[in-house]
């Protein structure tokens, strides 16, 4: 059964290029590898990328992904709340509610 929280067109990627979707796997084992950042620290990281490029199926991604690393509601929340001065307030509105649609209206 396909996991619902996963947009079907991602898992129809990951279906299509089995072999190009694992190669983007292991990249980002690499990276996260790399460095002495917690699990719960880059996905807030990867989350405010994602935010600042607009990327509505990333933020829901990043921000389920930083919850699942133990962030809190709050925290996930605040990620997106310290971009307001770099990319601007309507672009933080926008993030939040995709992280609302992740999280719900708490």
């Amino acid at each position: 059964m396909a996991d619902k929280r996963l947009p079907q067109n991602y898992l129809d990627f990951r279906s299509r290029y089995r072999k190009l979707a694992g190669a983007i796997d292991e990249l980002g084992k690499a990276v996260r590898d790399e460095g002495p950042l917690d699990e719960k620290s880059a996905q807030l990281i990867q989350l405010a990328a994602a935010a600042s490029t607009r990327s509505e199926g990333a933020v829901h991604s990043h921000a389920r992904r930083a919850v699942d690393a133990g962030a809190s509601a709050d925290e996930v929340r605040h990620a997106i709340l310290l971009l307001t001065s770099t990319i601007g307030f309507p672009a933080v509105m926008a993030a939040l509610s995709w992280v609302d649609d992740v999280l719900g209206d708490g």
